[in-house]
């Protein structure tokens, strides 16, 4: 039984896919708490060969595109009828430091993410961040395979 589940949403359009999965994990396990999770990739400002958060520099840096992931997220939500017991946006300097980083500091049981396939150059470049976190994420996985980008 999970006690504690996060749903993982990159809030593109195949998100109402990996909301129906963790709403099933939850209607059977109806005492698990949920908790919801968007990360936005902080903006990076390049000096000389360092790379900043922009975040350092201007708090607001990053506030504009946190707003309307929050109304995005707000809207997967309630078309999926989920009620979270923590939704968060934050931001972070990728999605996979974004995700360990949670999981390490809310005793995550469960993990539900999507991963698009993708092939040839695409592939090798970005790789998928449902495959990156496996290393360094201690709880369950329930990976939902999406199409591909």
């Amino acid at each position: 039984m999970y006690q504690h589940v996060l749903l993982v949403t990159d809030l593109r359009d195949d998100t109402d896919l990996v909301a129906t999965k963790a709403k099933w994990i939850l209607d059977t396990t109806p005492n698990a708490e949920l908790s919801v999770l968007h990360v936005v990739e902080e903006t990076m400002i390049g000096f000389g060969y360092e790379l900043i958060p922009a975040s350092v520099l201007h708090e607001e840096a990053d506030n504009e595109r946190c707003a309307v992931a929050r109304g995005r997220l707000a809207q997967v939500m309630a078309r999926n009828n989920l009620h979270a017991d923590h939704v968060k946006i934050n931001t972070a300097i990728s999605g996979r430091k974004g995700i360990v980083d949670y999981c390490k500091n809310h005793a995550i049981d469960l993990v539900v993410i999507g991963r698009h396939k993708r092939t040839g150059l695409s592939a090798w470049l970005a790789g998928a961040t449902a495959d990156s976190i496996l290393p360094d994420v201690d709880s369950d996985l329930l990976v939902v395979q999406l199409a591909a980008e």
